[in-house]
């Protein structure tokens, strides 16, 4: 992880992380917790944030348009809630969105904790929504997948990052790859292996089935780790 100087957000500095560090972040911390799957199946996120955190994610009532927050202190993560309106009616969508928002929340406490507890002032997250002396992140819809719409960041450098880690936690590169072997096809001389176009409608409701996550989540992942152009220059 690098810094370097910010024009927008609440930090002087913001911390720099490449996709490939915030992936081994995540395999890391949830091999810590011994939370990484043998096989490929659903990530117990929510069993991450008590074991890695020591917090126990809780429900509250929020303004419009807050999905959630982390509150840190000097030691770290001291809270992590959602909003109630994100518990819906308990069906199975309901209860994915939820994991996807824990895993943001996650996110945050992995990779920006270290701000705070160099006691930086974020009074700019809170929009004049909240108290702006208690530290902590507010996320809104179009900043966070937790709400399944990536629309734009503007600016805000934390919430890409942690939506960057909702992948990495919740479909973990090497169990997606194990899910997904008997789609893949061999091509050219060397055999690399290719996710055919014809089935990567069939891999995105694999990895939504057996990682128990919204086909949205499943799409940006499988998009990520096999990118369609990739499939096109193979086929020339």
């Amino acid at each position: 992880m690098k810094a370097c100087r910010s024009s927008k957000g609440p930090f002087a500095e913001r911390p720099v992380y490449s996709l490939q560090e915030i992936e081994d972040i995540c395999t890391d911390e949830l091999r810590k917790v011994d939370l990484y799957p043998a096989e490929p199946q659903p990530v117990r996120i929510e069993r991450f944030i008590e074991k890695r955190f020591g917090v126990s994610p809780v429900y509250e009532d929020m303004p419009d348009g807050v999905l959630g927050f982390t509150k840190f202190g000097a030691k770290g993560v001291e809270k992590i809630a959602v909003s109630s309106a994100l518990a819906g009616t308990g069906d199975k969508v309901s209860e994915r969105r939820l994991n996807t928002t824990f895993a943001h929340e996650a996110g945050h406490g992995l990779l920006h904790a270290h701000l705070f507890a160099l006691g930086m002032d974020p009074a700019s997250l809170f929009d004049g929504s909240v108290d702006p002396k208690s530290p902590k992140i507010l996320c809104r819809p179009d900043g966070v997948a937790g709400g399944e719409k990536r629309t734009y960041y503007d600016g805000r450098w934390w919430e890409f990052q942690a939506n960057q880690t909702i992948g990495a936690l919740l479909l973990p590169k090497p169990l997606v790859d194990k899910c997904l072997d008997p789609l893949f096809v061999a091509v050219g001389t060397f055999g690399l292996r290719m996710l055919k176009p014809q089935d990567r409608g069939n891999a995105i409701q694999l990895v939504s089935k057996v990682f128990d996550v919204n086909p949205v989540v499943a799409r940006i992942r499988v998009d990520q780790m096999y990118p369609e152009k990739n499939e096109a220059q193979l086929t020339l």
